[in-house]
């Protein structure tokens, strides 16, 4: 390893990153397998490779520089020992959802294919495996060079390995499955055949389809508080005729789905800038010198749920066209360390059937009894392809090109919104969907009570009795039974397109879809900020032409939808507040402004009220009518005396706990509400996903205010605009939580004070502009 001389100067720098990217066969270019990483401001690495291998090699190491003990966590979840490494009753993150270790540990043990996750990886292109085997060198090449001098959270411990092909593996399939059978992880373990006994019983009574709705948010797959906001203009709408972009992603700020920045450049062949999550050596969400573009999680089903007719008598057989069919028990084991430190082996069968696994979860109505069940197809299990869309993406030249790159359909689970140079505009919803069309949902209709949650709950039931009802109809190919690119809804426009996390519906109020499977999506409103980018982006194109400053400004206004909404007519009824709390809340909200700046005095109390008081049954004056999206839900329907008691109880309760995590009822937000993974006194702007604030910010591990603030995890991370001149992209970019997960790096809140600050850097990309921007010394890492 071989650091390049701090008296080298940005001129003669320069030269060198411009011989990189133009002529790697001269003398003044790095030999082959050597990388060039440049850090600039922030800790941004700009890493410049002759090769894939040896840019992923970079990648991982340069990673590694800022969040090593993060990989080495997410590497013992791989493999499927946090049981065993950090004790059975503690708990750890599996995707996106927080489960105890012996559950993540399981499941690893149960879905994990080992040889299938080869052959998929293999099928993916030489590209992608060049770039995997990579990553891990690159990754044990860093353990290898600081041994004994990692950070104080990791340095020393023995559940540090080197990473291996399969970990690398493993952990991007846990990526790929977090928005399906991981996020019923637990209903895949708590599946069991019912007791002889229970042959007699009666089938369980029906549920609620609100209950079944709510239960599926709280596993993540219903109105997750994870999204994004993505926009793009086109030349008809900005200042200078060309594309522009704002993307926007609300993910969480504590894990394996951290963003993290780069640039990547291989000479001749790519020269891109952005962010990515996971172990990825690839930017995901980004630009370059012609496209731009970011990504919003997308309405697309990820599985279907097949709904198993059983044979008389036996509750581990199942009908397929009237012959039985029995299932598979899979028997897996971990071990896993108890309290006392003794380690003992934790047995469970994991029962199987043609579709997958056999899953429970009672209040959504997916039980287990003598006559059903239910099994799990997970469209995005074994998908290899995402790496290739992304670097389709990075080599892009217009939109189109973007376009064409998702026909490989490796979009795991987001929408992908675009602009280019040219003044083209792209929305596009090219993800991995089963494909089942509206008639087969007709065709194969479960039972009546399955059937309703489509519409309730976004989750699919098929009849599993039926073969023809089974959509991966030809498991030999590369993408077998997923709705072809063709039939999925994508448009370019050169006016505007946006997307806050509702379906393709929305895209744009003028644009009309043709014939698009429900699985895709439908034309329910369900996201207050979807509503908000429908008032603020018509309010925007009112004023003037589109610049980024403009956009910039709007995001961070942090309007305050629901206040708007709703505190008017709480207000009209204060006159008959029943209680001094009441009475308190209502001076506190009287004097909000209805926004969600530091200054706001009355937010943090709204948000409270509104946590509970939003989940009333017929809260809404107005409900939600298709022929209004914008306007409706809206208003409080104070005249029925039961919603009425319910409201107040809501605000009496929301000023007991601010008053008693103590704070006054009209705290500012500025005082409250700070990141949860550090005590430095910095203070965020911003408000929660259920408030409308697209600025979106929340505390999902520890929802409210307590004696602590509100203590943010998710939200606005890695947040971009991105404009073109004649030399090429225009970016601004903020990482809100900073480049390092390490406490005390200069790098972990840095950025974070820039946001709290509304500041945007201005992102250096060209050769020249990257070697004034440098900070330190260049690293050159030769790849063995």
């Amino acid at each position: 390893m071989k650091n390049l001389s701090p008296a080298l100067t940005p001129l003669a720098l320069a030269a060198l990153l411009t011989a990189c990217a133009t002529s790697p066969g001269t003398p003044d270019a790095p030999p082959a397998k050597t990388a060039t990483i440049v850090r600039t401001a922030h800790g941004v690495p700009h890493i410049t490779a002759p090769d894939y291998e040896t840019l992923a090699y970079a990648v991982a190491y340069a990673h590694a520089q800022d969040n090593v003990c993060q990989t080495a966590q997410v590497l013992v979840t791989a493999r499927g020992e946090r049981s065993l490494t950090f004790g059975g009753a503690a708990s750890g993150q599996l995707g996106l959802r927080n489960l105890p270790n012996e559950q993540v540990d399981l499941f690893v043990a149960a879905h994990m294919d080992d040889q299938r996750l080869a052959r998929a990886w293999d099928a993916a292109g030489a590209e992608m495996q060049a770039m995997a085997r990579g990553y891990v060198a690159g990754y044990n090449r860093y353990l290898a060079d600081h041994a004994g001098k990692l950070p104080a959270a990791c340095n020393g411990q023995s559940w540090v390995q080197p990473m291996t092909l399969r970990d690398y593996r493993r952990a991007n399939e846990i990526t790929a499955v977090q928005a399906g059978i991981a996020a019923l992880a637990d209903g895949m373990l708590g599946a069991r055949p019912p007791a002889p006994a229970a042959a007699q019983a009666p089938e369980p009574a029906p549920v609620s389809l609100a209950d079944a709705a709510q239960a599926l948010r709280e596993v993540g797959l219903l109105d997750s508080p994870y999204g994004s906001n993505a926009w793009a203009f086109g030349k008809e709408t900005t200042a200078n005729g060309r594309g522009m972009l704002l993307g926007n992603p609300h993910f969480p700020w504590v894990g394996v789905n951290r963003f993290w920045q780069m640039h990547l450049t291989v000479p001749g062949q790519l020269d891109v800038m952005g962010a990515s999550i996971g172990l990825s050596p690839v930017v995901q969400i980004g630009f370059n010198k012609d496209v731009a573009w970011s990504h919003t999680v997308s309405t697309g089903l990820r599985f279907t749920l097949h709904e198993l007719a059983l044979a008389p008598g036996d509750s581990t057989s199942y009908l397929i066209d009237g012959k039985p069919e029995k299932m598979t028990a899979q028997a897996v084991s971990i071990r896993s360390r108890g309290a006392d430190g003794a380690v003992t082996e934790k047995k469970h069968t994991v029962w199987r059937t043609r579709f997958g696994p056999v899953v429970v979860n009672p209040r959504a109505g997916l039980t287990w009894t003598a006559a059903r069940a239910y099994a799990l197809q997970d469209a995005n299990s074994g998908n290899a392809r995402s790496g290739a869309t992304w670097l389709g993406f990075g080599r892009a030249t217009s939109v189109g090109d973007m376009r064409a790159a998702m026909n490989n359909l490796g979009t795991p689970w987001v929408n992908t919104i675009a602009a280019d140079r040219h003044g083209n505009a792209l929305y596009a919803d090219v993800s991995v969907v089963p494909d089942v069309d509206a008639e087969q949902l007709r065709r194969c209709a479960p039972s009546q009570g399955a059937a309703a949650l489509l519409g309730a709950a976004r989750l699919a039931v098929l009849n599993g009795a039926r073969s023809d009802c089974d959509w991966r109809r030809d498991p030999a190919s590369p993408v077998p039974g997923l709705t072809p690119a063709s039939r999925m809804p994508a448009v370019v426009r050169t006016d505007w397109v946006h997307n806050s996390n509702d379906s393709f519906f929305y895209t744009h109020p003028q644009h009309r879809w043709g014939a698009v499977s429900p699985l895709v999506g439908d034309d329910v409103v369900r996201r207050p900020r979807t509503r908000s980018e429908l008032i603020e982006i018509p309010e925007m194109l009112a004023r003037g032409k589109i610049t980024p400053a403009g956009m910039q400004r709007q995001l961070f206004e942090n309007r305050n939808l629901m206040g708007r909404m709703i505190v008017p007519d709480l207000l009209a009824a204060c006159d008959k507040a029943p209680s001094a709390e009441a009475r308190e809340g209502c001076a506190a909200l009287r004097a909000w402004g209805r926004t969600s700046e530091l200054g706001d005095k009355g937010a943090v109390l709204f948000r409270e009220f509104w946590r509970t008081a939003s989940t009333i049954a017929r809260v809404y004056r107005q409900p939600f009518d298709k022929a209004r999206p914008v306007d409706t839900p809206s208003g409080l329907a104070m005249d029925n005396a039961e919603v009425a008691g319910k409201v107040w109880t809501a605000l009496e309760d929301a000023v007991k706990k601010v008053k008693t995590s103590g704070f006054p009822v009209d705290v500012a937000l500025g005082q409250v509400q700070r990141p949860v993974f550090t005590d430095e006194p910095v203070f965020l702007h911003g408000g929660d996903e259920i408030e409308g604030v697209l600025n979106n910010l929340g505390d999902r591990a520890a929802p409210g205010v307590a004696a602590r603030g509100l203590r943010i995890d998710y939200g606005t991370s890695y947040v971009q605009t991105v404009s073109f001149d004649e030399r090429g992209p225009v970016a601004q970019a903020l990482l809100t939580y900073g480049q390092s997960s390490v406490p005390g790096s200069p790098h972990q809140t840095d950025q974070m004070k820039l946001f709290a600050a509304k500041q945007w850097p201005t992102l250096p990309f060209h050769p020249d502009d990257v070697a004034k921007a440098r900070v330190g010394e260049a690293l050159r890492l030769t790849r063995p």
